[in-house]
């Protein structure tokens, strides 16, 4: 049966979506995976590593945490490390989202300023912040000429049959 709730789309597409990316990445040369280019954070490795040091740290700001040191500052992982890590941080993720109302608040220090959100917020920040960096990722992977590209928005998770692609 298809999925109604907002929470559980959000959660489960994310991570399908960010996996999708991931698999392609497997196929690619190492020099492909970290070759520059003018958009994001500038290379395949460095966005997919970036949207998971995203999603750990607003697990952070979720637990009442303040973020700790990001992913990106780790160095080079491979796609099988990144893989791993999106299971970890994905399932991190969806447990602290589901642990309390969404309409809770959280609050979040960053360079100096105080800024509060609902619980809410922060889950649909994390889905579309990956959805925005995924987006890059697309890109790259065309200007590196992989056909087909990965597919990745709702639509198509819903097509493919969700508990068959999640």
């Amino acid at each position: 049966m298809a999925a109604s709730d907002p929470t559980t789309i959000l959660l489960t597409h994310d991570r399908w979506a960010t996996r999708q990316i991931l698999d392609a990445c497997g196929k690619l040369t190492e020099e492909q995976f970290h070759r520059r280019f003018e958009m994001g954070p500038g290379s395949l490795h460095n966005t997919t590593t970036h949207i998971l040091g995203a999603m750990r740290a607003w697990t952070q700001i979720l637990l009442g945490q303040q973020p700790g040191v990001r992913l990106e500052a780790g160095g080079q992982r491979s796609v099988s490390e990144l893989l791993a890590l999106l299971e970890q941080c994905a399932d991190e993720f969806a447990a602290e989202v589901r642990r309390l109302p969404l309409d809770q608040t959280v609050t979040r220090v960053r360079d100096g300023m105080t800024y509060t959100f609902t619980r809410g917020a922060v889950l649909t920040q994390v889905a579309t912040h990956g959805m925005h960096h995924r987006a890059q990722c697309l890109n790259m992977l065309r200007q590196l000429g992989v056909s087909p590209l990965p597919v990745s928005s709702v639509v198509e998770w819903t097509w493919l049959g969700e508990t068959a692609a999640g």
